[in-house]
């Protein structure tokens, strides 16, 4: 069955030209112009993954995602014209997927939407499904996380980084590696996105996410897993 995509951007022109491109590459497309069209549509049609634009009347893409949160679990990927890194990575503190800025190529988009759909549908890999390291407990085929038995509630791009983490603890990647391990293809423009996915993360498994015990920075280098996270860094 093929997915649905929600487009959703106030340019009717961007609209057109994206649902027919990724029309042609054998996706469903839905449209809205505003964000509170959006939310409407969104409800109605359970879209596999959105594509926002920030920028828009009614309701903006900030104020979308806060909204969509509460009762949609659909990936975004945020279109924007705006340039500053801050509004980036405030979408993806809120729990945007990933960002392309305009103007930009339609190849791009389709590569990171299948990134983005095999990152939320993504099998378990070979080797051990249950992962565990101290108190964190990570199973592949549920997708499901737990810290000190508590449920804990990871968006997608998160639970990637948590198992890869987890399936190496000790080992340090750089922030490239981790962009390639998420998306397929690592661009040294969007390095900034994994920071901010690993301060999301930390935030919902560190019992202090200013002193962290299991997510480690490695400085000039990237990041590690504590494999026995007892003290902090």
């Amino acid at each position: 069955m093929s997915k649905t995509i929600l487009v959703v951007d106030d340019a009717e022109s961007l609209r057109t030209m994206v649902k027919s491109y990724l029309t042609q590459e054998g996706y469903r497309v839905v449209t809205a112009a505003n964000g509170r069209e959006a939310l409407f549509v969104a409800r109605q049609e359970r879209p596999d993954l959105i594509l926002l634009d920030l920028m828009m009347p009614e309701l903006g893409g900030f104020e979308f995602i806060s909204a969509h949160n509460r009762d949609g679990d659909a990936p975004i990927i945020i279109l924007t014209a705006k340039m500053e890194e801050s509004d980036k990575v405030l979408g993806l503190e809120l729990g945007a997927d990933d960002y392309l800025t305009k103007p930009f190529s339609l190849r791009e988009l389709t590569a990171r939407i299948r990134a983005v759909l095999r990152r939320a549908e993504k099998t378990a890999p070979a080797g051990a499904s249950l992962l565990r390291v101290g108190e964190l407990t990570l199973d592949r085929d549920s997708r499901l996380v737990t810290s000190n038995s508590a449920t804990v509630d990871l968006t997608p791009s998160e639970f990637d980084l948590l198992a890869t983490f987890m399936s190496q603890p000790g080992r340090v990647f750089s922030r490239l590696e981790l962009l390639d391990r998420l998306q397929g293809d690592a661009y040294e423009g969007y390095e900034r996105t994994i920071d901010v996915h690993i301060r999301n993360l930390r935030t919902k498994i560190e019992p202090d996410p200013r002193s962290p015990r299991y997510v480690l920075t490695v400085y000039g280098i990237g990041y590690r897993l504590a494999a026995e996270p007892n003290g902090s860094n």
